[in-house]
């Protein structure tokens, strides 16, 4: 158990973590057969809210105060910006092979070292700018622009990697000065808020069935959360980061496994160079810091 309490158990919680948001994708994509990306993502962000809400309240500290921030608008900022990350994404999970829009994403790190030039006031070297370039080389490896015509939803996993970019920047500002349980539930309230002046506009009837899967999501995005908290309870942050993208790993395996999608060459390739980007920039940062 002492092991399990180190390195070893916050690496495992991280895969499992990692893991369980993969398969949140999968079913995003096999619902996006009867319903669009905004919508799966307004059923996910409110069955997270609704069992935020049930924990929250089996708490002592009473709801009103948990909610107590001294940044009101960037705790309904950041939530946005996840909606959007989730929402984008689904779109292109929705036309794209799982892996494939899975890689694509995970070019946010990148966008987080060019949004904190003019968010964070950081200065950004030569080193870290090669980085950038190379991680979107990675991108025109994986979606082969010349060949047989570029589909509109290889956008969908760059947009939602600058939202996240956005969000991750947003986190930093409020680590300051709030309380982690104060953003979670401004995290998974303000979804819901923001999803729900969404889906109007994308609205297709549901079937008992949706409702069911919605919350399947729902308890998978929130054994996701607590799995990343367990992680980084049991670990530092500087280890765990290059096991994020064993991401890569799940969603390779239930793209195959759900949906018979076998990865190209071209994506391993563009993968590899995008993950090698994504992990220089993250060194970098750590030595500069």
């Amino acid at each position: 158990m002492s092991t399990m309490r180190g390195p070893l158990g916050g690496v495992l919680f991280l895969v499992a973590s990692n893991g369980l948001t993969a398969s949140v994708d999968s079913v995003a994509k096999h619902l996006s057969r009867d319903l669009h990306g905004v919508q799966i993502a307004w059923g996910y962000a409110v069955a997270i809210a609704v069992a935020l809400l049930a924990w929250s309240i089996a708490r002592p500290t009473p709801l009103r105060q948990a909610l107590a921030t001294r940044r009101p608008a960037l705790q309904l900022a950041r939530p946005a910006m996840l909606m959007l990350t989730i929402s984008t994404l689904f779109v292109g999970i929705a036309h794209l092979p799982l892996a494939d829009a899975v890689a694509i994403s995970f070019t946010a790190p990148l966008f987080i070292t060019v949004l904190s030039i003019p968010l964070l006031g950081e200065r950004v070297g030569v080193h870290r700018w090669l980085a950038v370039v190379a991680g979107l080389v990675g991108v025109v490896v994986i979606v082969r622009p010349g060949e047989a015509g570029l589909h509109w939803a290889v956008s969908m996993p760059l947009v939602s990697a600058v939202f996240f970019a956005l969000f991750q920047i947003m986190t930093r500002q409020l680590a300051a000065t709030e309380k982690t349980t104060t953003t979670l539930l401004y995290t998974g309230f303000g979804g819901a808020v923001w999803g729900s002046m969404l889906v109007p506009f994308f609205w297709s009837p549901l079937a008992p069935g949706h409702l069911l899967v919605f919350a399947l999501t729902g308890l998978l995005g929130v054994a996701a959360h607590l799995c990343m908290i367990k992680a980084y309870e049991f670990t530092q942050a500087s280890l765990l980061a290059p096991f994020n993208y064993v991401k890569l790993v799940w969603a390779s395996l239930l793209g195959f496994a759900a949906f018979g999608e076998i990865p190209g060459t071209h994506v391993t390739v563009g993968a590899a160079i995008i993950v090698a980007s994504g992990l220089y920039v993250l060194q970098r940062e750590r030595r500069a810091r």
